[in-house]
């Protein structure tokens, strides 16, 4: 009898479950039905139907983002910083720094690195010694 108990204490507590499990799934079937219903959203965080944003792509002002410059660009504008204050030696900081104030363009340090590598293969800048900074050397006939 105890046995009896307890496998119908078991069934009871099962069929709570899944009558409450019935429950929450037909509410969050309701909520899936009234959100797909809702017309859709407009404002800044919703998306255009695609053919309006074709339409709205053809039409719209020029973005306000940089443009990229054109290959090569790089090491010409870190010549022109190194040519500028020669014969002393400048840091890719100083460089960096002297780009934003003098032409406006904000160039990575891992840019300013690159270029200072190809004009050092140019032999158009050289590393001063075992530091950290840089100074012109002059156009060589290579380049």
């Amino acid at each position: 009898m105890p046995k009896t108990a307890l496998t119908r204490l078991h069934d009871d507590i099962d069929a709570v479950r899944r009558e409450a499990f019935a429950e929450g799934y037909a509410a969050a079937m309701q909520a899936v039905r009234e959100f797909v219903s809702q017309p859709p959203m407009t404002g800044p965080l919703s998306r255009p139907a695609p053919q309006a944003a074709a339409t709205a792509a053809t039409t719209a002002a020029p973005r306000s983002q940089p443009r990229r410059l054109r290959r090569g660009t790089n090491a010409k504008l870190v010549a022109s910083v190194l040519r500028s204050i020669a014969p002393r030696a400048a840091r890719p900081t100083e460089i960096r720094n002297a780009l934003r104030q003098e032409q406006g363009v904000a160039l990575a340090f891992t840019s300013i690195r690159h270029a200072l590598g190809q004009l050092e293969a140019r032999q158009v800048a050289e590393q001063v010694a075992q530091s950290k900074t840089w100074r012109y050397r002059g156009e060589s006939e290579t380049a």
